[in-house]
């Protein structure tokens, strides 16, 4: 798989562009509703991290549709810097469907970030930090419980 490479379970793989295009086709066609577009990173530690970002058009009420993307990268043992790592990828990659988004009159759009990261558990000491950064950066950081984006969907096709 190539690394720009996305998979939807719908369409099968797309490019980046083709994931957009999905996009709007998918909003243009449910007149009425309400979206928010949710991105999140999950990994998975082996020989290698595996990340997998996943963006989700939620269409509220109504269920929604995702495209992940898989990347490999060196291994990262510490916990601490491979959130920060997902919670970065999560962030550029919403910058670059957001700056699609922009350009085609989606400039509404809310955009949730979701993170790997709760109050309960090993990532409880970094929640304020992630979220920090996330915030800074524009987005509304959702956190564990609620995070589906990374916890559920993400980590699905982490392992």
């Amino acid at each position: 798989m190539q690394a720009e490479e996305f998979i939807s379970p719908t369409f099968g793989p797309l490019s980046i562009d083709g994931v957009f295009a999905r996009i709007v086709e998918y909003m243009d066609e449910g007149g009425g509703h309400t979206y928010n577009l949710i991105i999140g990173t999950d990994s998975f530690l082996s020989t290698e991290t595996l990340f997998v970002s996943a963006i989700i058009v939620h269409r509220v009420g109504h269920g929604g549709r995702y495209f992940y993307k898989k990347m490999l990268r060196r291994k990262i043992d510490n916990m601490r810097q491979r959130i920060f790592y997902e919670a970065t990828m999560s962030i550029e990659l919403a910058s670059v469907i957001m700056g699609k988004l922009n350009e085609n009159g989606f400039k509404k759009l809310p955009v949730e970030i979701h993170l790997d990261v709760g109050m309960n558990g090993d990532t409880r000491e970094i929640v304020k930090e992630v979220v920090g950064m996330v915030t800074g950066s524009g987005y509304s950081a959702v956190t564990k419980p609620a995070s589906y984006g990374a916890s559920k969907v993400a980590d699905r096709h982490s392992k």
